[in-house]
This record gives C-alpha cells, structure tokens and sequence, in this order.
C-alpha cells in the first residue's frame, strides 16, 4: 500500500505523487483510488487501490537498482541489432516494455534504440519512443540519484557518445 505524498513510478508515464487516497462510490460499489500526479507533464491519474498491483504502479528504484541499470547501458554485447525485424515489429517489442513499467526495461528501450540509430535512421514512432524512454528514464534516475535530470541526460548521452556524435556528423 502507498500513502500520500509517496513517490511512485506509473508505467508509460513516469514518476509520480501519491497526492491522497479517495473513496468513492462507482455505480453503486464503494471502491478506494490513489491519486498519483505525474510530476513530468502534471497531469492527476485515478489510480484502483485494489489493482495497483496489476496496472504496474510501483515504487521508486532504489539506488542500487539504478547504478545497475546504468551500468547495463554502457553493456552492449548483447545488441544484435535490427536484423530480421521491421521497425513495426519493434516499435511493438518496446512500447509493451515500457507499459510494464520496470526500469531495466525502460533502459532496454532507450539502449536499443540508440544503437539502432547509430546504424540506420529510426521512424517517427521510433524517434518518439527513445524520447519517451529518455524522459522516463532520466526522471526516474534523478529522483533516485537525488540530481537534476539535465545531468542524468548528459551522463547517458556521454555513455553514447560515439553513436551520438557520428549521427551529428552525418545530419
């Protein structure tokens, strides 16, 4: 259970505070929401209580978790590419990732999606979704590592320099 004023982790939408615990009465049942607003774009969600669980609202990583993941970005043997796979097909892959909400998936995304781009250029739903995972991954890290997001974002994109830099070169 969370408790109002908690930082809390909504899935495709990104850190948020638990503002206060409602109930009400929804065609005749006594049901209990949180509701959380996303501190990114400030928009109030009415989250169930009893299905928090199920829709992915989650705690805060802690700051062991989120070393590890930043430690997985700058891992990339495990990149096989985009061989095989259209990008429709990965643009699904990744938006299911980040509607589960987890911060290694969510850096999965965004890895991926780098690497990707330093070998072909991304679609527009591809461009969308490594800012999306960026922003969620940078809002996140900032909260857990207690620093402003703008150096969160500088660290990943020195992670990927090199692909970030080539791609300049090239535009």
């Amino acid at each position: 259970m969370f408790s109002p004023d908690q930082l809390v982790v909504y899935p495709a939408q990104g850190v948020g505070r638990i503002e206060r615990i409602e109930h009400r009465n929804i065609g005749g049942v006594a049901a209990e929401f949180y509701l959380v607003r996303i501190l990114g774009n400030n928009i109030t969600l009415m989250v169930p209580v009893d299905s928090s669980n199920s829709i992915g609202l989650r705690h805060l990583s802690s700051p062991s978790e989120g070393q590890a993941v930043m430690t997985s970005l700058q891992d990339r043997t495990a990149f096989t590419g985009y061989t095989g796979q259209n990008w429709n097909r990965r643009h699904r892959e990744y938006t299911e990732r980040l509607k589960k909400g987890s911060l290694a998936d969510v850096a999965y995304v965004l890895k991926d999606l780098i690497l990707i781009s330093g070998e072909k250029e991304l679609s527009f739903g591809e461009r969308r979704l490594l800012e999306q995972s960026m922003d969620l991954l940078t809002r996140e890290l900032s909260f857990v590592f207690d620093q402003p997001n703008e150096n969160i974002r500088a660290d990943i994109e020195t992670l990927f320099s090199d692909i970030l830099i080539k791609k300049e070169k090239v535009e």
